[in-house]
């Protein structure tokens, strides 16, 4: 009896090994595209630079641990506070940051309180109004951010402005009006359970955080209302 394989079994046997691989491939790449659709859950990095003098990042991943989720309200916080009090010498960008409309940074942050809040404020009437035409500028130097709660923080930071007229192209320390620097304290309170965020806050609030709650606790009242 011969015991060679005969070709047409050979070519069954092969068609049978391909078949089988095929099909472990396939289920691979089933379950790796089940892991990555729907693209629906957040990736948050952190960026920090190294000295000015080197243009290298180092990206850090940042996983959803509770600590983590601290780090980034508190940072969160800090945007926020910025965007809402800090004022640079471009009339037209403060009011595309102050702006009611979606894309408007402090109002795309803030809940429909929290804006109608900032809106009756001397400044925020100013520039969405009749902008100043001067160079105007106000920093914020910030010396704490303290958990109240869960969800509430102190926010401590410094402001001050100064007013660079411009006359006759004088040195510009010649014309600077300074505000002395006051101390403020705000609580606010942020919101974790929004459900709907705008496409444009995937890159700068992927985790779509509000502030519900914007308190003046200093006696300096807002800074936004500064004489």
């Amino acid at each position: 009896m011969s015991n060679n394989i005969e070709p047409p079994v050979l070519l069954s046997r092969l068609m049978t090994f391909v078949f089988a691989s095929a099909i472990i491939v396939l289920v691979v790449m089933i379950i790796t595209l089940g892991k990555m659709f729907p693209l629906h859950r957040t990736q948050v990095f952190f960026l920090t630079t190294l000295p000015k003098t080197n243009t290298e990042i180092q990206i850090t991943n940042f996983t959803p641990t509770e600590e983590n989720i601290e780090d980034y309200k508190k940072a969160f916080i800090k945007e926020y506070i910025k965007a809402r009090n800090e004022i640079i010498p471009n009339a037209s960008v403060m009011q595309r940051k102050w702006s009611n409309a979606k894309d408007g940074i402090v109002n795309s942050w803030s809940t429909p309180e929290v804006y109608a809040q900032m809106q009756k404020t001397s400044m925020w009437i100013s520039y969405m109004t009749e902008p100043p035409d001067f160079e105007f500028t106000c920093p914020v130097e910030f010396t704490g951010v303290v958990p109240r709660t869960d969800d509430t923080y102190a926010v401590s930071f410094r402001y001050f402005c100064t007013n660079n007229a411009n006359t006759g192209g004088q040195a510009p320390e010649k014309n600077s009006t300074i505000v002395l620097r006051k101390d403020y304290t705000i609580t606010v309170k942020v919101d974790l359970e929004n459900k709907t965020m705008q496409w444009a806050d995937r890159l700068n609030n992927p985790l779509g955080i509000r502030i519900s709650e914007y308190k003046i606790e200093s006696e300096n009242g807002d800074p936004l209302d500064f004489k």
